[in-house]
């Protein structure tokens, strides 16, 4: 008979951004050692989440196990642009150590730093071997990033063999089939709508269901669980930046959520792209001038 998996809530909270969830509900008595480092990372993480950058560094010391060092050290890199460089470099250093290089955790902290810095080749030396469910799922994100859904359905087919209904094969699920479009929107849509009756409604989950409405030109709906998301957290990025593409197809204003992406996440890709139009457009202006 299995052992009963004591911390399937709280892995299934952070899957799903339930991120506050996860945390109150995290005390759970009579783990192994092992469980309750995976315990303690999935909690840090979740404050990550949540943008509490200090609190994480603040709270692992250096004699924490390698786990938690590379949580800290995701804390590190998005606490500040000044940091980063140097968690980069302490990011190489470990790597190349062979007595941590090889940990899962680490591997994974890896390839979420290099796919922010969006050099998803060098993510990819170091998730590609897989081992976990979250590096697989990493593995397809990173494929579609790169425009290659063929590989990140060959990942996703590794994670359906291992276990089909587990929440980031199903996850995985959506985000490739968001990236095919056509008639496996539909499937993404059900996918979401049975995460929604399941478990309680986050963010995550509704920005997924409005994303699958907009696929579907139905720009009102996407509207309405969007501004349901806002309510449960007015900086999320994905938020933001899908209320202001579904606005401006509604036509109506954008520029308040616009507003506050730049504010709060001024390297998202939708500010990246919209300062580059802007650019450009004031020097075609000057070179007709």
């Amino acid at each position: 008979m299995a052992s009963p998996d004591h911390l399937f809530g709280l892995r299934n909270n952070f899957y799903l951004g339930a991120y506050q969830a996860a945390i109150n509900n995290s005390d759970v008595p009579n783990l192994a050692e092992e469980d309750a480092i995976e315990r303690d990372c999935l909690v840090y993480r979740s404050y990550i989440a949540l943008g509490s950058y200090q609190l994480v560094i603040n709270e692992i010391d250096s004699s924490a196990p390698t786990p938690l060092q590379a949580v800290k050290l995701l804390a590190l890199y998005l606490s500040s642009p000044d940091n980063k460089e140097s968690a980069i470099s302490s990011l190489k250093e470990w790597l190349s150590d062979a007595a941590i290089g090889s940990n899962p955790v680490l591997r994974l902290i890896a390839g979420i730093i290099y796919m922010h810095e969006q050099d998803y080749n060098e993510a990819l030396k170091h998730t590609h071997a897989g081992g976990t469910m979250e590096l697989h799922a990493l593995n397809v994100q990173i494929f579609l990033k790169m425009h290659r859904s063929d590989y990140a359905e060959k990942q996703l087919k590794i994670m359906q063999q291992v276990e089909e209904d587990h929440t980031l094969t199903q996850l995985a699920n959506t985000w490739l089939n968001l990236a095919v479009g056509g008639s496996k929107i539909q499937e993404a849509f059900l996918i979401f709508q049975d995460f929604s009756e399941k478990y309680q409604m986050t963010g995550l989950v509704l920005n997924g269901k409005a994303v699958c409405y907009m696929h579907m030109g139905n720009f009102d709906e996407a509207e309405n669980l969007l501004l349901e998301a806002l309510n449960k957290d007015a900086k999320d990025a994905e938020t933001l930046a899908n209320l202001v593409v579904c606005c401006l197809h509604l036509g109506k204003p954008s520029s308040r959520f616009l507003s506050q992406l730049k504010l709060t996440h001024p390297e998202h890709i939708l500010v990246r792209r919209m300062e580059t139009a802007e650019e450009n457009f004031d020097r075609a202006l000057q070179a007709v001038a």
